[in-house]
């Protein structure tokens, strides 16, 4: 099966994570590819969910509720964008179809829906909803939730794919006092860190038999960008400053990531390219990459970069920028990818 990839971001208990996926064979030529994206833009007053065909965009919600749109995933003729929106106190995790929306949660507690993957027939959601004490981890099939922790302790998924006929969920729960690092694996749960620091996975890509992961641990002083492969962790950088692995993608023997690591000054975007880091932003205002996706010799990554004025919602091609929309005052940024 080709690789998909996801992303999708959290810190703690509740963060942004992103979301990539490709639906792209790298070996061949690209041919009339559609290049799909979503996240937020704001009307001033709200951040309104959005996707992106080819650069056109359409809105999936009035603008009269805080909504973000965090995966985007197309099956046939069909897109899938997973999301979650502002209602009173709580937020509703949802799923669009086509535009259609549905609610995965009845509004009385916090849920979130991070991501998105559809196999045949079946749509799956990754994300959380609170049980009126901790938040569970979940995954919704067919808009079915199934619990992947037993809600005694704070958890969550932001990423999710589907291989075959095994299902891969990574995320993190807390083990009272420190996030953990894991991987469920069709709800068995593979554990990635020791709980001795906060460590937390935000996207996952299977490639044969090797299991992917990227996202952060904390090592003492600052938050780093951290990858794992079948359980083997390496860092992204020196920890000096601060950094973030928001999304993975692999492309035969190549690994991408991207993310942002701080100058000291500014947030950069970066892709690292087994483990070579490119920058992507300027150095000189704060930009982040959220999600990746690879399609034959292309290298696609979602995001924004801050103008000095507002957030601008931002695709990357092989490291140009393109502004996906203008927003004011701010809010603009792609989370998710996908490539048809």
């Amino acid at each position: 099966m080709k690789t998909i990839l996801k992303t999708i971001a959290f810190l703690f208990i509740i963060t942004t994570l992103s979301c990539s996926n490709d639906d792209s064979n790298s070996s061949t030529p690209e041919v009339d590819k559609d290049i799909y994206a979503c996240g937020i833009g704001s009307n001033g007053t709200n951040n309104i969910a959005k996707v992106w065909k080819n650069g056109a965009v359409t809105n999936l919600t009035d603008g009269t509720k805080n909504t973000i749109a965090r995966s985007v995933f197309v099956s046939g003729s069909d897109v899938y964008v997973a999301g979650y929106e502002e209602n009173s106190l709580t937020r509703i995790a949802k799923v669009w179809k086509n535009g259609v929306v549905t609610d995965l949660s009845d509004g009385t507690q916090f849920a979130y829906a991070y991501d998105v993957a559809v196999s045949g027939t079946d749509v799956y959601v990754a994300g959380f909803e609170s049980n009126g004490t901790k938040n569970v981890a979940k995954i919704w099939k067919n808009g079915i939730a199934t619990n992947l922790t037993d809600g005694t302790k704070n958890a969550s998924v932001g990423c999710i794919v589907v291989s075959g006929s095994d299902v891969y969920a990574g995320g993190y729960e807390s083990n009272g006092t420190r996030n953990v690092a894991k991987i469920w694996k069709n709800g068995a749960e593979i554990i990635l860190s020791d709980g001795t620091f906060d460590n937390v996975v935000l996207s996952i890509a299977i490639s044969g038999t090797n299991i992917y992961a990227a996202g952060y641990a904390y090592n003492g002083t600052k938050y780093v960008a951290k990858t794992w492969k079948n359980g083997i962790a390496t860092y992204l950088t020196n920890g000096v400053n601060t950094s973030y692995a928001n999304a993975i993608a692999v492309d035969g023997n190549d690994v991408y990531i991207t993310g942002y690591e701080s100058n000291g000054t500014v947030n950069v975007a970066k892709i690292w390219k087994n483990g070579v880091p490119t920058n992507l932003g300027n150095g000189t205002s704060n930009s982040d990459a959220r999600c990746i996706a690879i399609s034959g010799s292309d290298v696609f990554v979602g995001g924004s970069e801050f103008n000095g004025t507002t957030n601008l919602a931002t695709l990357w091609k092989n490291g140009t920028p393109t502004i996906m929309s203008n927003e004011t005052p701010m809010n603009g940024s792609v989370y998710s990818i996908f490539i048809k």
